[in-house]
Order: C-alpha cells, then structure tokens, then sequence
C-alpha cells in the first residue's frame, strides 16, 4: 500500500476510502466523455477532513479531483492522471437561509434545485437553473460557473455568489468575499475561484444571494419555417426593451426526437420552435406578451402558442428539457458542446452547423439557450465506429472555430474541463493562456489540483476514439 494511503486511513474510516476496482471504475467517468481510473475515491464530510487530505496530497504530489455527482459535461472531475478522487457528495446538505439580508450559506453538497425550493417558501428565489439542478450539486456548479435558461435574464452561477470558504491546495483554509452585497476589498478572488474547474482548490463552503420570487410567469411558444426567422426574431425581442427571463431554441430534429421520446404536442413539421418565458408583475406581462406576439408576426412566425393554463405551461418546459434524454435515444454516443456566439451571429452558426454537418457527414442537432447565444450542438453518433468518430472530432473543432469566428467562446455554460482544453489558445492567444497558468501554478505550485483540465499538454488535439 502507498504511503499516502496509509496517513490518509490513519483519520478516515476505511469504508470512506475507496480502492476496490469496482468502486474506482464506478468514478472514472462521468456525464462527458472519456474514461480514466483514479488509484483511489475518498469520502470526505467536513472540511478538516478535506484540509487533510489536500496536505497528505502535495506532500507526497498526488493528483486530487474534486467531485459532486458527476453530471459535468466537459471532463471537469475526471481523474485523467490517476490519484485521488476527492467525492464531495456524501457531505451533509446543510442550507443556512436568511431572508432577511437575501442570502443563503450552503454546503458544496447541496442539490442546486433544493436551494430555489427552500428560497421559495420565504417567497424568493435562488437565480441560476441549470437542467441538472435536481442532480447536480452546487459544488460542481460553482467549479464549472454553470448557468441556465434563466441565464439570459439573470446571468449564471458567478453572478450570485456572495463570498466561498476553500480549502487551497496546501491545505489551508480561507474565506473570500463575505455576506455583504457590495464588497470591493481587494482582488476579488471569490471571482477568481468561481469557475476555476477545481484547479485552485477545494470550494467547501459558498454564500449565495437570493431576490425576491417574481409575482407572475407567462410562457409562450412560437413556430418557424426557418432556422434562420428564428434566429432573427430572438434578436428583434431582445432589442425591443423586453427582457424575458427564458428563451430557448430547438430545431426540428430535436423536436421530432422529443416527441418520438415523450409526445407533447410540439409542431414537428416546424424548423424550429422558441419557448419564452416572460417574469414580472402580472400587467406587464399582459403587455409585453401582446408586444412579442407582434414581433412574432412580424419576423413571420407560423404560429404563436399561448398555453392556456399553469399546465399547460409545464409540459412545453417539461418537453424542453427532456431534449437531451430523447436525442440520446437516435444514437448511442452523444457529444454535447456549448459554445455561444453573440446574439445577433445564432442564425450565421446556425448555417455553419448546417456546413459542418454536411462536410463530414455527422448527425448534428441544436437546441439552447439562444436568447443569450448559448447554443448546445450535439454530435449524435456511436463511439464503436473510429471512422465516424474521427469526422465527429473534426466536427467538433470546426464548431469551435466557427463560434470564435463569429465572436463567441468555446463555452457559455459547461466549462473547458478535457473537451475544450486543446482550444484554449485558439480563444485567449498564447499570451493570455499563459497568464492564467501563472495564475494556477501560484496557487498549485505542486500541481495537484485537478490536473489535465482547462491548460492543454503540448500538441493535445480532441480525441474521441480509442
């Protein structure tokens, strides 16, 4: 037995470290792409035991990897180079509400859904929805600065944290921002951390703001014969003055393949559909719903859907999200990319997908959060086939060029993790990719944390067949 895994069972129970090959192969993946085996998976439920383990770590220079429920979809706990898999799941799911100053102190363990559901019996709202809020944690959301259809409206996971407690790679623990809405001391490396994919360190302990719960929703559905009359009315929406909390996009094969999945009633002869939700008080959503419905008409929508009860309602969003699970089903790998581009360049990547996926013969469906330009291409294919494969990472990089040639990022919502380290440099320039490296290797000089995430290893290229 290695040394270091003798220290780490002198203060942990031996059931909370895992070393078994089928408790290792149960943590080498998760919701992306990619299998690697780490050497060992502990159990951690407070932060002195975290602390613990992150010294034995870069004494003996053990990779760790934070880990919440495995659901990121860009590689981010992966244990590409072996070591330890840091799972923060078995922690206590404490939620610490005060209404009164709008803020919530929460474990990394905490389902994300569960903090809007608590919020909500105080009448307020925790802002960020990410789909897998009722599986994921927001450890992981914090790591990966995931976002959400309310996105558009509200901004995603950075834009409401208050102040984090973490444990750095060596060890030690600190606080970062506080509870205060406005806090301008110093480099905000609350900032910094949020987002960092688990590089910095250990997120243990996060402070969040909440706003009150809007009075009233209203939903709306609208069909188009064209990709491109969608992409344009999503622009004439957002430049109106109307700012809707939702609007998100699914192009035909994702609507046939929804109803094929769980049939809804959604218009599968239409290109693509847009599902708005408008949020505020009741009268001004009377308005600006008539106001959408004209510059649907305008744009030349084929039809404006307005449900017709709470219901009703429900089972279009139910629909949306069950996007992911129904195109799974047309082919059995699934490559998910979330790259975004400026509002105004979604109907120019729209027509790029439509290039790429006749230049390389793939099977290429969009859908996403297209009010605010993140799209989510999915590559539907079948990971035993190498030939496909091997045109499927081709797709992918040209995906990735075109949305930097139209202005984007390689990503809005998913992080960089493995998929979208070896583009880095094609977004930030050598230069800035360097300054960030600085930036980790000042806070990991060991490089224990998260190793093989966001920084490529010279020469490294998508690979996505074996």
């Amino acid at each position: 037995m290695e040394q270091w895994l003798k220290e780490l069972l002198e203060f942990l129970p031996e059931k909370r470290v895992l070393t078994s090959l089928a408790d290792r192969h149960s943590y080498s993946f998760d919701a992306s792409f990619g299998e690697y085996l780490p050497d060992a998976v502990v159990q951690v439920k407070e932060k002195r035991e975290v602390a613990s383990v992150l010294k034995i770590a870069n004494r003996f220079q053990v990779p760790v990897y934070p880990r919440g429920s495995g659901t990121c979809l860009s590689g981010g706990p992966l244990p590409v180079h072996g070591g330890i898999v840091l799972d923060m799941s078995q922690w206590p799911a404490d939620i610490n509400l005060r209404p009164r100053d709008l803020t919530v102190t929460v474990a990394p363990s905490v389902l994300t859904g569960n903090i809007n559901k608590a919020a909500e019996e105080h009448g307020l709202m925790y802002a960020p929805d990410p789909s897998s809020a009722h599986v994921a944690t927001i450890g992981g959301n914090l790591a990966e600065n995931s976002g959400g259809p309310r996105g558009l409206k509200y901004g995603v996971t950075k834009d409401h944290v208050l102040g984090l407690e973490i444990v750095t790679p060596e060890g030690e623990i600190i606080q970062t921002g506080g509870q205060t809405i406005k806090n301008v001391t110093g480099i905000d490396l609350t900032k910094l951390i949020v987002g960092s994919e688990g590089t910095l360190g250990v997120i243990v302990e996060a402070t969040l703001k909440l706003m009150p719960k809007p009075p009233a929703v209203q939903t709306m559905m609208v069909a188009f014969d064209g990709v491109r009359k969608a992409g344009e009315a999503i622009s004439q929406t957002l430049t109106s003055g109307i700012l809707p909390a939702k609007m998100e996009f699914m192009d035909q094969a994702c609507i046939v393949a929804v109803e094929n999945f769980q049939p809804v009633g959604l218009p599968v002869d239409a290109a693509a559909v847009i599902i708005i939700e408008l949020d505020g008080h009741p009268e001004t959503l009377r308005i600006e719903r008539k106001l959408i419905e004209e510059i649907m008409q305008e744009v030349g929508a084929e039809e404006v859907i307005i449900p017709k009860s709470d219901e009703e309602a429900a089972r279009l969003w139910h629909a949306r999200k069950q996007v992911s699970p129904a195109i799974a089903k047309i082919k059995p790998t699934k490559v998910s990319e979330d790259a975004t581009v400026p509002r105004s360049k979604i109907p120019d990547f729209m027509d790029r997908l439509q290039d790429i996926k006749e230049k390389y013969n793939v099977e290429v469906v969009a859908f996403g959060h297209a009010g605010d330009g993140n799209l989510h291409p999915n590559v539907l294919c079948d990971k035993r086939d190498v030939e496909e494969m091997k045109r499927v990472e081709l797709a992918v990089e040209e995906m990735f060029q075109a949305a930097l040639d139209l202005g984007g990022t390689l990503s809005g919502e998913h992080g960089i993790g493995t998929m979208k380290a070896p583009f880095m440099e094609l977004e930030l320039g050598e230069i800035g990719l360097e300054m960030m490296k600085r930036i980790k290797d000042s806070w990991d000089p060991n490089g224990i944390m998260n190793p093989g995430k966001i920084f490529p290893e010279k020469g490294q290229k998508l690979v996505l067949h074996k």
